[in-house]
């Protein structure tokens, strides 16, 4: 039996990012991201505490889904 913990995050080498950060990576007003999050679009997100934060990766697929998205319709 091993005794070394499981790491089951895949953000372990990942950046967490404030709001104002990922908007500010997003290129738009940090009252988007809050918007997009109040109506559970937009990258995902949680709460650290009272925080929200977003993960520097997530935020750049996201954004690739974005782009790949437009490019269909």
């Amino acid at each position: 039996m091993s005794t070394a913990p499981m790491n089951n995050d895949n953000h372990e080498h990942d950046e967490m990012l404030s709001i104002e950060e990922a908007a500010a990576l997003l290129r738009v007003p940090v009252a988007t991201m809050r918007y997009w999050r109040y109506c559970g679009d937009g990258p995902h997100s949680f709460r650290l505490g009272r925080h929200v934060r977003y993960w520097r990766t997530d935020l750049m697929l996201w954004r690739a889904e974005q782009a790949n998205r437009s490019r269909h319709d």
